[in-house]
């Protein structure tokens, strides 16, 4: 009987409650018991008493990290000094770490560069790739992304004087109809930085070559969250970010993919040394470096490569298959019990239920989100505001338990029922939401 406990618990889980019977503490701690990544929460520094729900916008740190760090600094830096360009690796780091990157994300050593930061990374390859296709005007992209990534566009165009057309679709659904003949370049994140909504990537990138245009996926909000697969996609372009749920750290440098076929014909316009074919021969002329490496500009911050490294090697201990199962289970088990335990509180799930259409965080909307969230963290429950009316929140399978949901759930009901949310202290708008 015993054994049967957590699979009788794994039906009310995964939304198949046919006789209703309300979740418990004890039926998420029976999950938590056979969870295969249970182990896996002992590799990250967590506060005591935190609940960290935050993943989909900065990861928590790996224990490893200091020590780390304090090795780079006492003997790489101190005393090997410059020496560590070659004797430590130094100059490596950028392929070694995009190789890495590249079994996350499903591509193939020497596609993928760790380098800048996604902002920097998507205006190189959004003006590579509008050089590579003459002739076309259109840039296709999703009203309400991200905002970086329409600034980093609407810069481009006003770079081309008015050539380049940005096509920036409100509907979704409709987003695939938009791609055509004119299209230069689709740019997307699959995986909406607000409801979590994840995008038909291989229709869209089938439509997309068919009409004989380029694709670059944003992979912000997926890369370590969900499996990829760019090479059986057969994308072309893509950047992502690695201190969300690859716990880089904060502001951690970024990566671009770029397929091994389309690497030559790419020019990007940031052209510096660390991209040239022979950087210390110091000649007064631009030549790019075959491949990758063609997409690096300047002298990389080696140091925050040295702490980003050690996420992403936590990471690759574990199995894909098993982080996306955990993480959807997560977002069920969430959505059913706000369902349950909030329903009078004026909630609306703003993310898509069917769990394949979802990413890994799950969002809320309400009148007064931000105060709500507010009096979350105050009790030690870590989630986001998102204007004018969201709340986020994360779910990283290798650090949190299905104990930790029905936690978190049990305080955000008691702060709805004591309006706690509704203190002066609450109002008070900080810098970063």
């Amino acid at each position: 009987m015993v054994l049967l406990l957590p699979i009788y618990n794994w039906f009310l889980v995964i939304g198949l409650n046919e006789n209703n019977m309300p979740l418990t503490l004890a039926d998420t701690e029976a999950l938590d018991l056979v969870d295969p990544l249970k182990n896996a929460k002992s590799e990250f520094s967590i506060p005591e008493n935190t609940i960290y729900l935050n993943s989909n916008s900065l990861g928590v740190m790996p224990k490893a990290v200091p020590e780390r760090i304090q090795d780079f600094t006492t003997r790489e830096w101190s005393n090997d000094l410059i020496g560590s360009w070659n004797h430590n690796k130094w100059f490596e780091a950028p392929y070694r770490i995009g190789d890495k990157i590249a079994r996350i994300i499903g591509a193939s050593d020497s596609e993928v560069v760790a380098t800048d930061c996604a902002s920097i990374n998507l205006y190189k390859l959004v003006v590579a790739a509008l050089n590579a296709r003459p002739g076309r005007t259109r840039i296709v992209t999703e009203a309400g992304n991200f905002p970086t990534d329409l600034y980093m566009l609407q810069s481009v165009a006003e770079s081309f004087a008015g050539d380049v057309e940005i096509v920036a679709v409100q509907d979704r659904n409709k987003i695939i109809e938009e791609i055509d003949e004119r299209t230069a370049l689709v740019v997307l994140t699959d995986v909406h930085y607000k409801t979590s909504h994840l995008l038909d990537r291989k229709a869209i990138t089938e439509r997309t070559h068919q009409h004989g245009a380029l694709i670059l996926w944003d992979l912000c909000h997926s890369a370590g969250a969900l499996p990829v697969d760019l090479n059986e996609l057969e994308a072309d372009l893509a950047v992502g970010c690695t201190y969300k749920y690859l716990s880089g750290g904060p502001g951690a440098p970024g990566f671009i993919f770029v397929a091994k076929h389309l690497q030559n014909q790419l020019t990007q316009p940031l052209q510096g040394w660390w991209g040239h074919a022979e950087p210390f021969k110091f000649v007064d002329d631009y030549a790019p470096t075959e491949g990758i490496g063609r997409f690096l500009c300047s002298t990389q911050s080696v140091l925050a490569l040295t702490a980003m490294e050690v996420g992403i090697d936590v990471f690759l201990k574990y199995e894909m298959k098993d982080i996306r199962r955990k993480s959807q289970k997560l977002g069920q088990l969430f959505i059913e019990l706000i369902e349950e335990r909030c329903a009078g509180f004026q909630f609306t799930i703003a993310s898509p239920r069917d769990p394949e259409q979802r990413g890994s965080h799950v969002a809320l909307a309400h009148d007064n989100a931000y105060a709500i969230m507010q009096a979350l963290i105050k009790h030690k429950v870590i989630g986001d505001f998102r204007a004018p009316d969201t709340i986020r929140f994360g779910f990283s399978p290798l650090y949190m338990s299905y104990a930790d949901i029905w936690n978190a759930v049990t305080i955000l009901e008691e702060v709805m029922q004591t309006a706690q949310w509704d203190r002066k202290e609450f109002q008070i708008v900080n810098s970063v939401t």
